[in-house]
């Protein structure tokens, strides 16, 4: 299945973290091991129409798209047991799932929620990092609170937002920010889950490597290929060998293969650019095919510019053909892009100048950057700035 990749600064950070890990099976520890939580809503945009509606309640929703055109922005635990995912053409979500609600996104409640969520954070500690309105890390080492369990302060976080939005979050509890996504992704929805420094490398190699933050679809495919379907199998690999089948990234995931991750949480964290790309199974060769497959990866670059109120100047495409040879072509305006049918108009452009191909395109991006704060000129603070 195609999956649409968030691109953010997440990536240098890794490949920094990456470059500092030296070549052995194991590294020293810290002095003194960080406490990191990871708190994620559950099905968030989806979870807050059936919060307000009870009719939607119990049954599949989708946030986002219609019934004949445009892409799903959220899915609700119900529809995605019938296999409907974010950022799925709204015409095959409906296909999985013929009982599907489609309901349009209110982002200034969902903005309004997110608020809550800040408050609730800022309690406990300053070193927040947002990931988007309704996932965030926090370094926990030393709080305001003097608590000296981590457990115990997600525990109030979790109970704390229930109260605050009759909502649930997920959240997970480790000594870095890898594993405590993973932690986070166990016990959904609506669960808690701890990974201590004892159990974190063993914990790792249980898993299918699909399964790690950082990890997309084309790229477990190709892990799969090289017969490395879980945590050990890529453990068991050199950097060397790694290196070579996958750049920068090797380090990286030679690094959390024995459950290592030095990116500490960034409470200052601005986001300079928000993309979107997608791996595809089956090479495109003709524009039409290539305007269709762009059309998700728009609608995901201007949800987020919707839900952050931001809007970028610079408009970004990238190309990667069947050969991995990559190219991208930017152009740059005067003002902020507005509304998203320019953003789409300047993006097929880039497109149009393209085509026609002699090899098939693997992989197609667009992202906007130069990000300002909508109608005021300035750079956009992290999302969950106080």
């Amino acid at each position: 299945m195609n999956s649409v990749v968030m691109r953010t600064s997440d990536r240098c950070e890794r490949n920094a973290a990456a470059r500092r890990l030296r070549d052995s099976d194991s590294a020293p520890a810290p002095a003194r091991l960080r406490k990191i939580i990871h708190v994620d809503m559950d099905a968030f945009f989806a979870s807050v129409e059936q919060r307000d509606n009870p009719e939607l309640r119990g049954k599949p929703v989708a946030v986002g798209g219609s019934r004949e055109r445009g892409v799903v922005a959220a899915a609700s635990y119900e529809a995605r047991q019938f296999g409907v995912r974010s950022a799925m053409p709204s015409i095959l979500a409906k296909l999985k799932c013929p009982d599907l609600v489609f309901v349009k996104p209110r982002f200034e409640i969902s903005k309004a929620i997110s608020q809550h969520m800040r408050a609730i954070f800022a309690e406990y500690t300053p070193l927040i990092e947002p990931l988007s309105l309704d996932e965030a890390y926090l370094d926990v080492t030393d709080n305001l609170k003097n608590m000296t369990v981590a457990r115990e302060i997600a525990e109030d976080i979790r109970a704390k937002i229930r109260a605050a939005t009759d909502l649930t979050a997920s959240a997970g509890v480790s000594y870095n920010k890898f594993l405590a996504k993973l932690a986070s992704d166990h016990r959904k929805a609506d669960g808690l889950f701890v990974i201590t420094p004892r159990m974190g490398p063993g914990f790792v190699e249980t898993l299918p490597v699909r399964k790690f933050h950082g990890v997309g679809p084309a790229t477990a495919a190709k892990m799969n290929r090289l017969g490395i379907a879980t945590g050990l199998d890529l453990k068991e690999r050199s950097l060397a060998f790694l290196q070579h089948q996958f750049g920068k990234s090797g380090s990286y995931y030679y690094s959390i293969a024995r459950g290592i991750d030095e990116r500490s949480v960034r409470a200052d964290r601005v986001r300079k650019s928000v993309g979107a790309e997608n791996t595809f199974f089956t090479d495109l060769f003709t524009f039409d095919s290539a305007r269709e497959a762009l059309q998700p990866l728009l609608e995901k670059v201007w949800r987020h510019c919707e839900s952050a109120g931001t809007r970028g100047r610079t408009v970004t495409l990238k190309v990667k053909y069947a050969d991995f040879q990559q190219i991208t072509r930017s152009r740059t305006g005067d003002a902020p892009i507005v509304p998203r049918a320019d953003l789409e108009r300047q993006s097929l452009d880039l497109l149009a100048h393209v085509f026609p191909v002699e090899k098939g395109v693997r992989l197609l991006g667009v992202s906007l950057s130069s990000l300002e704060a909508r109608n005021t000129g300035k750079k956009p603070q992290s999302s969950f700035a106080l």
